[in-house]
């Protein structure tokens, strides 16, 4: 039972992580050709652009940031037209302008098209080509090209010279993980948490989700518990505490999984019906029910929790292994008033035996098996029969006795307390014959 409760508190967070794709960043096509001529390199000879080439390419991104689309992409037509006279840097700026034009007209196919037609011309300048490639890397992550963004990232990994930075690793993990290969993933995720970290600086959340992701998903469930104390560490959300309770239970560290629970419930952190209801299973199935119940019952008042038959037979449960009998009997009757079987109308019938209130018992017990779909109908006869008994009903009680003798798992006792019936019965006819 506590596996099944820990995977329920686990589960919300792994089967819906809902992670956010690094969104694309698309320089602009003047800022690019303005960084890249003041950044280029002296070991890759690379033709000039030309000024009234770069004219008309700034007259179609005029064009463009006024909305004039169709303006744009003429006066780009025009400069194709024109291609033959062209050389490799000029036609890589003209299809870069394309796809900076297409992008943010939200057209992303033909934008990933022109992007990708830029860095087939060579020779153009490496940061030219390096910034156009991480941009190809993202779009198709976007756009759900998983191995054309692996491919175009370790294009750009080929041609850089220095330390790949955090966020082309992210970038890469998050393309292995949307491919489903998570063990590929796992490697940059983590190189570039730490990388980030060893530069005094924190982790993006996003990085962490991901992080925990992978590790779900390589079921590495006692990493997950690490990054998910990494989260609530540093983010504090509500989700994470409760994900953390989860993981701990997964790991059958119970008691942990217990107390993170409660530090969430007193930092005001569980509020769902869902939430209040695992923190109660868990005070139950560490012998605190008093602490569930009475959860459970603020609970019902708020409104939070709603008074249906799970929820009222699990408050019942609670109030009786807490002794707490006045409270469990209108509970369990409430709930066994919504059971369609006879098996809460048998364990009501049982507490009100307890409680020496013989009538409800017998009552109950009617209800039980009346209802029927019984586990162990005889275990009803006998309760019935103990309650005529207590009654001083002896005939009554022996019939019933007869019945709980019929079934295995009571005849033992059914024959017991027959003996003991019987015995009575026959004394209190000879004192009433005296």
């Amino acid at each position: 039972m506590k596996n099944h409760l820990s995977k329920r508190l686990v589960c919300a967070f792994s089967l819906a992580l809902n992670l956010a794709v690094v969104p694309a960043v698309v320089i602009s096509a003047q800022a690019q050709a303005q960084e890249v001529k003041a950044s280029e390199k002296k070991t890759r000879k690379v033709p000039t652009l030309r000024g009234k080439v770069y004219e008309q390419l700034a007259r179609a991104q005029a064009a463009g940031d006024e909305g004039n689309i169709p303006e744009a992409i003429a006066i780009l037509d025009e400069v194709k037209d024109k291609d033959s006279s062209m050389n490799s840097y000029e036609k890589a700026m003209m299809y870069n302008f394309y796809g900076f034009i297409y992008y943010n007209d939200e057209q992303y196919d033909k934008a990933l098209d022109s992007f990708a037609q830029v860095v087939e011309q060579q020779p153009i300048p490496e940061k030219f080509e390096m910034t156009t490639l991480f941009s190809l890397a993202q779009l198709n992550l976007m756009q759900g090209n998983y191995d054309k963004s692996i491919a175009y990232l370790e294009r750009w990994e080929a041609l850089n010279d220095g330390v790949v930075p955090p966020k082309n690793l992210i970038l890469k993990a998050q393309a292995y993980y949307q491919n489903k290969e998570y063990a590929k993933a796992e490697p940059f995720i983590t190189k570039a948490i730490a990388d980030h970290e060893a530069e005094g600086m924190l982790p993006d959340e996003n990085w962490l989700i991901l992080q925990r992701a992978i590790y779900y998903e390589l079921k590495q469930p006692e990493k997950v518990k690490n990054v998910l104390v990494k989260l609530v560490k540093l983010f504090d959300e509500p989700k994470y505490w409760i994900q953390l309770a989860g993981m701990y239970g997964e790991l059958g560290e119970e008691r942990k999984q217990l107390a993170i629970m409660e530090s969430a419930y007193q930092q005001g952190y569980v509020q769902s019906s869902a939430d209040i209801f695992n923190l109660a299973q868990l005070y139950y199935y560490h012998k605190v029910p008093y602490k569930g119940a009475l959860l459970m019952e603020q609970a019902m008042k708020d409104g939070t929790l709603e008074k249906n038959l799970r929820n009222l037979r699990f408050l019942g449960q609670s109030w009786t292994l807490a002794k707490e009998q006045d409270k469990a009997i209108p509970v369990m009757q409430s709930a066994a008033e919504l059971s369609e079987d006879g098996e809460l109308d048998a364990q009501l019938a049982q507490v009100l035996l307890n409680a020496e209130r013989w009538d409800d018992a017998i009552t109950a017990a009617d209800h039980a098996i009346e209802k029927g779909q019984l586990r162990n109908p005889g275990i009803v006869y006998l309760i019935k029969g103990m309650a005529l008994y207590n009654n001083k009903q002896y005939a009554k009680a022996l019939d019933q006795l007869a019945e709980a003798e019929k079934h295995q798992k009571s005849k033992a006792m059914a024959q017991q307390w027959k003996r003991f019936v019987q015995s009575e019965k026959t004394q209190q006819e000879a004192m009433a014959e005296i």
